[in-house]
């Protein structure tokens, strides 16, 4: 099982839902970042369970211990291990699903690769997992932030089923915090949680769009042919838990435009090479282009909903499950600071690589 992402700045979770702990090892992390576990800790209070009425009502503190790599405030350039310890841990919950396959679950599939799983939780497929991956993430933030000072990665929820955010002019991060389902229309969070709560109260479960908006990457960042960095930005995004769609600029919309309509003109500014428009979403070629990076994440309504589903066993037989246990009635809000993460990493990654070249 593949539990290890990046190329030079590396992380590798692990760690089952209801086990003792999860956490991460991030390698490759230069020296002299500074790093505290206050850094790690926002990043993960943003995540964690039991934050506000339209996430799952599991108590976790998610308190991050960094273990190595770490001294005096600043990384040594050795492997940083974090741990999270689980405080809240219940099997009970999942006792049906030992035999019973929980509907579009990765319940069976794990049983047909592997032929064991961990039941409670779903073990690694659970989205406790994304732990390590947002630790990771925030300390990949920090060495962007270190070397790119105009840096900036703000995603937030676009669309909740057919409700769609108005993005404002000013985008900040401080507008997408101010709410709980963390968009950046005010108006529209209303309606959002109003929404998510009904899903919740009938027992049932919605989905939706995160974009992303990644402001400060310099061009030249990526690579031809396997490595573009819209490729490497796609592979994190749909590695996700729920994840079914990414694209980037234009996206399928673009499909519907003709090639003048949707070529970015180029012009200079101030020495610098810009582009008018930004239909190719900040990527042209697989490489940065200095303009912002741009995209969307598709997540599916949340898979365990609380209602009686025809489900099979694994032995083969037709039968019912309701699920129990504590779940998300909607993924996004909780989503937002893990896809943050994952373009953290994917940068810090190229910029490395980049660093390679000399």
């Amino acid at each position: 099982m593949s539990s290890s992402f990046g190329t030079l700045f590396r992380i590798s979770t692990w760690g089952e839902s209801h086990g003792p702990g999860v956490g991460v090892v991030v390698d490759g992390c230069p020296p002299r970042i500074p790093l505290t576990e206050a850094d790690l800790q926002h990043e993960l209070d943003r995540r964690r369970p039991g934050q506000s009425k339209i996430v799952t009502p599991r108590k976790e503190d998610d308190k991050a211990e960094i273990l190595s790599g770490v001294l005096d405030g600043q990384t040594l350039g050795t492997p940083i291990g974090i741990l999270v310890r689980n405080t809240d841990q219940r099997p009970s919950a999942y006792t049906e699903m030992q035999q019973a396959y929980r509907p579009s679950h990765a319940d069976y599939t794990y049983d047909a690769k592997y032929g064991i799983r961990a039941v409670s939780g779903g073990g690694r497929s659970s989205a406790r997992e994304t732990i390590g991956r947002v630790a990771g993430g925030a300390i990949a933030r920090k060495v962007l932030q270190h070397s790119l000072p105009g840096y900036e990665c703000l995603a937030y929820v676009k669309t909740v089923r057919d409700l769609t955010a108005a993005v404002p002019a000013r985008l900040s991060a401080e507008v997408i915090e101010s709410n709980i389902v963390r968009t950046c229309d005010p108006a529209a969070a209303e309606q959002m949680i109003a929404l998510i709560e009904a899903m919740r109260s009938e027992g049932n479960s919605i989905g939706g769009v995160i974009e992303c908006v990644v402001r400060g990457v310099p061009a030249g960042l990526g690579a031809p042919v396997f490595d573009k960095l819209e490729a490497d930005l796609a592979k994190a995004m749909m590695s996700l838990p729920a994840t079914k769609g990414f694209e980037i600029g234009s996206g399928f919309a673009g499909t519907q435009m003709t090639g003048l309509e949707h070529n970015d003109e180029f012009y200079m500014d101030e020495g610098r090479v810009r582009t008018r428009t930004n239909r190719s979403g900040g990527i042209q070629g697989g490489i940065s282009n200095g303009e912002d990076i741009v995209f969307r994440v598709a997540f599916k309504p949340t898979a365990t909903v609380l209602r009686e589903q025809k489900t099979v066993t694994n032995t083969g037989e037709d039968t019912t499950l309701s699920a129990r246990g504590r779940h998300d009635p909607c993924v996004l809000p909780r989503a937002v600071p893990m896809i943050e993460a994952m373009t953290h990493l994917v940068l810090a990654d190229h910029l490395l690589r980049q660093r390679a070249l000399g």
